[in-house]
């Protein structure tokens, strides 16, 4: 008599393989050099792609009911948010222009990634790096469309939301996030994957995922700390996909290290400068802090950060260059990029102001050896200046940064009293720097820097040719409501007047 026999159930290590690894195939029509002309150009040598390890082993069936249950639980509480009025929730309207930068600059640059990593998966020919490539790119387009819905609420009440867009591609300050990811979309498939994996996802998201939407639990924006802990799941998938493929490059051979070691120093300043944003949003723009941005990076920073380059030291990496420069900076950064923010409000798609007197006794207990000494000083000399009725304008044309494309605002790494400023000649044109890092960056790549498409200077080309009004037009920027000091403007009017609505029995 038959018998039936029980099929043997797959363990997860045969399943993962049969939906990823032996999804794969040999090309028959062309060699491989030929499908994948990009994989070898960096110089960097693999031997096998086999040894390429999946630390999650994740398969697209189970990617897709984790995200799904996500979906459900993201999309439940934006309705809720946005049902219960939760725009009056928040602490204060000044806390709005935090979100309109992070809109401007980092929700673009999500997609940014989204769309290099399905390059990526493409110029790759491991299995194990395509198949892990296509969940990253499908999960950074998820992160720029939840943080644009999440976010899209406020915009029917508030000024600056608008033209997110126009502000990524025109506006002098999202250079900074926009050369970020035009650099790197623009590297080889290696150097992209430490651009993004090494880069943005262990040195920046780890800063902005976790104390900055702490920050905004503590400031009663529910919509914004949905979209930052539903996309931290995926950020410490990530970190470590970026962290992988750092090891599995210097695991194949010897000569891949001094190829990985340049790039850690690139992207480890790239992301550092890029930072500046970050910071400044905790420290100035939170009405209720959580930490400080020198607090923040000390442990997801330095503490982390140590501990990474510990382990990669068995390698042959050292911490990257710059490393000891940034720690000199943590003390004074933020506070450099909020006074550049406040001098150049006219021409900014969101609200700046003078600390009060509470922030910046907060501001002292945080930095008690720079704050007092170097900063106080200028924040309540620009209040005497406004006070007497004359704000304090900076219509001067500001010098930018040839690699970070940041306005050269920031001081000499043992001398905060004196502007960092360096010059390289190139070509019979002369470039300029904000760093030593930014400046070591161009030497290296010079062909590639010169080409940087630097906005303040469109101001007096043609069509603008120097017309301020034309060039707010040209950005989206609607004057006297996007720009200019929070104190008086329609964001702080309408805040105070729906509050009081709310919460008064008249």
């Amino acid at each position: 008599m038959d018998m039936t026999v029980a099929k043997k159930k797959l363990g997860l290590k045969e399943k993962y393989k049969l939906l990823t690894r032996d999804l794969g195939w040999e090309p028959t029509y062309h060699n491989k050099d030929e499908v994948f002309p990009y994989v070898k150009y960096e110089g960097i040598k693999v031997h096998d792609w086999e040894k390429w390890e999946d630390p999650f082993r994740l398969t697209m069936d189970a990617y897709w009911k984790y995200q799904a249950e996500k979906e459900r639980k993201f999309y439940a509480i934006i309705d809720a948010h946005a049902q219960n009025n939760g725009h009056l929730n928040i602490t204060d309207a000044r806390y709005l222009s935090a979100l309109k930068i992070f809109l401007q600059a980092i929700s673009p640059g999500e997609y940014c990634a989204g769309k290099g990593f399905a390059r990526m998966g493409r110029e790759f020919p491991g299995v194990g790096t395509q198949v892990a490539c296509q969940m990253q790119a499908i999960d950074e387009i998820r992160h720029a469309q939840t943080q644009i819905h999440a976010l899209s609420n406020y915009n029917k009440f508030y000024n600056g939301f608008h033209a997110f867009a126009d502000a990524r591609d025109r506006m002098w300050y999202c250079t900074l996030p926009r050369s970020f990811f035009d650099d790197a979309m623009s590297a080889g498939p290696f150097e992209f994957m430490i651009a993004i994996g090494f880069s943005f996802e262990y040195v920046l998201t780890n800063l902005l995922f976790v104390p900055f939407m702490s920050g905004a639990a503590y400031n009663g924006d529910m919509a914004t700390v949905t979209f930052g802990f539903s996309a931290q799941s995926d950020e410490a998938r990530h970190m470590t996909l970026g962290l992988e493929c750092i090891k599995f490059m210097l695991e194949q051979d010897p000569d891949n290290l001094p190829i990985v070691q340049n790039w850690i120093d690139k992207w480890f300043w790239r992301g550092f400068r890029l930072l500046g944003v970050v910071g400044t949003m905790m420290d100035y723009m939170l009405p209720k802090r959580v930490m400080s941005w020198r607090e923040a990076f000390e442990i997801y920073g330095i503490e982390n950060g140590g501990a990474l380059f510990k382990d990669l030291a068995r390698y042959g990496i050292r911490p990257p260059k710059g490393w000891d420069d940034a720690g000199k900076a943590l003390d004074h950064m933020t506070h450099q990029f909020m006074l550049a923010l406040y001098q150049y409000q006219f021409g900014t798609a969101f609200h700046s102001w003078i600390p009060s007197e509470e922030d910046m006794a907060w501001l002292s207990k945080k930095y008690p050896t720079t704050f007092d000494k170097y900063y106080r000083p200028r924040w309540e000399h620009i209040k005497k200046l406004k006070e007497a009725g004359t704000p304090y304008a900076n219509m001067g044309l500001a010098k930018l940064c040839q690699t970070c494309q940041i306005p050269t605002v920031f001081t000499e790494p043992d001398d905060p009293t004196t502007l960092c400023h360096r010059e390289v000649e190139y070509k019979g044109e002369t470039y300029h720097f904000c760093s030593d890092g930014c400046q070591h960056i161009f030497e290296k790549e010079p062909e590639k820097y010169i080409q940087g498409w630097l906005p303040l200077a469109a101001i007096f080309q043609a069509p603008l040719n120097g017309d301020l009004g034309a060039w707010m037009e040209w950005v989206s920027l609607a004057d006297g409501k996007d720009n200019g000091d929070f104190a008086g403007s329609e964001d702080q009017r309408n805040f105070e007047a729906w509050r009081n609505q709310a919460t008064s029995n008249q």
